[in-house]
């Protein structure tokens, strides 16, 4: 019967003797990870489960220590953040009894962006008759909401102009604006205060063109040959080619378009660094002051932690690039297939694309060949060398030249348009406009080249296309998509940066030479693609992989261990990721594999759900260990472990991204699957800038240790591998220490 269940477990904590707080943890615990599935034979929905939860007897006798626990306010914030149940009676009871946790979960639902929502309603109805703290809080969302009409109102009347521009017209003036107003202080490398940083207007950019994807008429992304010209005509070459007989430049619309730009930079920045911050980030809180807010940082540490975080994820990125140039120098087969012209920037996309396939098969559990939307078989790492060379081919012949233009015409326009006519002038006339376009057979043809290897001198037309059908993304599809409020999963253009309208592919040159094309691949794997055929394949490699590196230092393991129903007390504690036994100490190891995010709101939401609940797993599955060691003497002898006395377990949740890296989870440590990787190979050389990296290779190889390639002056093992030192290396974040 609906309501009995989350007593049900409630109860079942209370007869094992654990204290009330801990049953009230269980019962939210169980409803956070979408517990029951189903009641009978009928599929429970989240509104079935709150409405379950929420009319549990035993949330009433709840003391107030008990609603200060984590999974209790986030049960609330997941009420919260819905609108198809309500309960308002126990928002009044929580109101009453801990006033400061329904605040919390407010923040936490997002309700700050959300003011039209009946749980927001609940809260205000509320305000009146309680603390002023509650009335005060109230005065927070209000001058929030004030705040984001002020925006969204300025972005809705300056969209008004340019409401009958189409997506490709849209594009160019995004890419004037590139031209003139980005890519000389990047070129430079000029820092301007008070200007919004390049991935903030690329974001803004791609907020602008999704507006337009949704209100645009479907025939306008139907493109061929005329329409494309007739835009180019009108919104492009009289910047480029101003002419007494050609059209004047419409400074009216790239003037539009600037002003919507900032207002939605400005939008943006409102929504990310104050609404998700405020909602989000438990290191700071908004102060009010009359009319005005205020942040106040109330936890150092931890917005400390968060920059170093970011500061990883650069010196990773880093690390795969030495890794890939490494392997490059290694390889005369690869070294024989880089083109002579632009040496340095070809040598560097092949580095690039090898340190990105060796991430991607390492960490993420890739394969050589994947199956793309449209069903053709893409050779990953191709795919990836080919959009490294797209990337140096826009550095070299687009990029420097206008560079040297700009410097010696001092005008942007002046300077791209000698840019493209200078690609006019080619004996093959070639596009060095600011966008460029073919259709799909151009393409293929520009791109078989790249596909070339010892069995296909020539290179593949078949190769190429999977690389198209890889990297596409359909704008036809996606604003189709966009119309009928479908948003859930919007690739970012940067995860597919070849769009397509109608039977031409377009590239914007300025975004793909300056994009990171790592981050690109992993998310459009791991964040679009969570739902291909081969995703849980790749979960199940990164676990064997894992396995084999801690085979290699001597550990005996276990990948995908089910426990013996008869020797755990806990029949439900599910399957053990990784086991590793050495010296005595025994790692369970709990892997979890995601994207790359981009946001705090992003990564609060990763923390609370997947992170929480692998803490939660660990919870269960440590003791359940701990049981079967006890009674299953096979098992102790499988992993080398002494059958008397305990052994001395380690438990980590190893995650393949890097947020909220060595903080803990039920009392868990969370680390990243690459520094584990690192300890175990004992290279975290690579993280640092190694000056003279092809100079120092050939003196590596003569010290290097035999089973590792590490250097002995850089080893984490100074007196020698061991399961205990690896432990402390780990957990005392010795990987990261002393980095220059």
């Amino acid at each position: 019967m609906i309501g009995t269940y989350y007593d049900t477990v409630f109860a079942a904590a209370q007869e094992r003797g654990l204290p009330v707080e801990t049953a009230a943890d269980h019962a939210a615990s169980a409803l956070l990870d979408g517990k029951p599935a189903r009641q009978g034979k009928r599929k429970w929905s989240g509104a079935d489960r709150h409405a379950a939860f929420w009319a549990s007897s035993f949330l009433r006798k709840l003391p107030q220590d008990a609603w200060q626990q984590e999974s209790l306010g986030l049960a609330l914030a997941r009420y919260l953040g819905q609108d198809r149940f309500a309960a308002p009676e126990i928002m009044a009871h929580v109101a009453n009894i801990a006033p400061d946790v329904l605040q919390r979960a407010a923040r936490h639902a997002g309700l700050v962006l959300r003011q039209d929502s009946p749980r927001w309603h609940e809260i205000q109805a509320l305000a009146n008759g309680h603390s002023a703290a509650l009335s005060e809080f109230v005065d927070l969302f209000r001058i929030f909401r004030q705040a984001q009409q002020v925006r969204v109102e300025a972005v809705e009347r300056l969209r008004r102009p340019l409401a009958a521009l189409t997506a490709l017209d849209l594009l160019v003036y995004a890419s004037l604006y590139a031209f003139e107003r980005l890519l000389p202080d990047l070129l430079e490398d000029r820092y301007v205060p008070d200007e919004p940083d390049a991935h903030a207007v690329w974001d803004a950019i791609e907020d602008m063109l999704a507006w337009k994807l949704t209100t645009c008429d479907a025939d306008s992304l139907r493109l061929n040959d005329q329409a494309i010209a007739v835009s180019l005509r009108h919104h492009l070459t009289p910047f480029l080619f101003p002419s007494n007989e050609a059209p004047s430049p419409r400074h009216d619309l790239y003037k539009a378009f600037v002003s919507l730009l900032d207002a939605q930079v400005e939008l943006s920045a409102f929504i990310d660094h104050s609404a998700d911050a405020f909602s989000y980030d438990d290191s700071i809180c908004f102060v009010r002051k009359g009319e005005r807010l205020e942040i106040v940082e109330v936890d150092a540490p931890s917005r400390a932690a968060w920059q170093r975080d970011g500061d990883k994820l650069n010196r990773l990125h880093q690390y795969w690039l030495y890794r890939g140039m490494d392997e490059l120098m290694a390889s005369p087969q690869l070294l024989a297939l880089v083109s002579p012209a632009h040496l340095e920037a070809n040598l560097q996309a092949f580095a690039k694309a090898l340190g990105t396939w060796l991430r991607l098969q390492e960490v993420y559990g890739v394969t050589q060949h994947l199956r793309t939307e449209t069903g053709s078989t893409v050779d990953v790492f191709r795919a990836l060398l080919a959009t490294e060379l797209m990337a140096a081919f826009y550095i070299e012949d687009f990029l420097r030249p206008y560079h040297q233009n700009l410097l010696q015409f001092n005008h942007p326009w002046l300077a791209l348009g000698r840019l493209a006519f200078g690609g006019l002038l080619q004996p093959e006339m070639q596009n060095r406009f600011p966008i460029t376009w073919s259709d799909r057979a151009a393409k293929i043809a520009s791109i078989t080249p790249w596909t070339v290897t010892a069995e296909h001198p020539e290179g593949q037309a078949l190769a190429a296309e999977a690389i198209l059908d890889f990297w596409i993304s359909d704008w036809n599809t996606l604003s189709q998509r966009l119309r009928e409020g479908d948003a859930s999963l919007r690739p970012r253009w940067q995860e597919r940066p070849l769009l397509k309208m109608g039977r031409h592919l377009f590239q914007l040159p300025w975004m793909m030479a300056l994009q990171n094309n790592a981050t690109a691949t992993v998310n459009n794997l791991r964040r679009l693609g969570s739902r291909r055929g081969e995703a849980r394949d790749e979960t199940s490699r990164i676990e064997v992989r894992l396995g084999a590196l801690f085979e290699q230092r001597g550990f005996r393991v276990h990948v995908g261990h089910h426990l013996a129903a008869d020797s755990t007390n806990d029949p439900d504690a599910g399957e053990i990721d990784l086991l590793c036994a050495l010296d005595g100490h025994l790692l369970v190891l709990e892997l979890k594999s995601t994207y790359m995010r981009r946001s705090m709101k992003d990564a609060w939401i990763h923390r609370t759900s997947t992170l929480r609940k692998a803490g939660w797993q660990l919870h269960r599955k440590v003791p359940a260990i701990r049981a079967a060691l006890r009674h299953d003497e096979a098992l102790r002898r499988s992993l080398f472990l002494p059958l008397d006395g305990e052994p001395k377990i380690t438990a980590w949740i190893v995650d393949t991204s890097i947020e909220w890296d060595h903080q803990a989870f039920r009392g868990f440590l969370k680390v990243s699957l690459e520094e584990v990787q690192i300890a175990l190979r004992d290279d975290r050389r690579w993280l640092n800038d190694p000056d003279g990296l092809f100079r120092e290779r050939g003196s590596i190889n003569e010290s290097r240790d035999p089973s590792t390639g590490a250097e002995p002056a850089d080893t984490l093992y100074p007196d020698g591998f061991s399961a205990r030192r690896f432990i402390k290396v780990v957990e005392s974040a010795a990987v990261w220490s002393g980095l220059t």
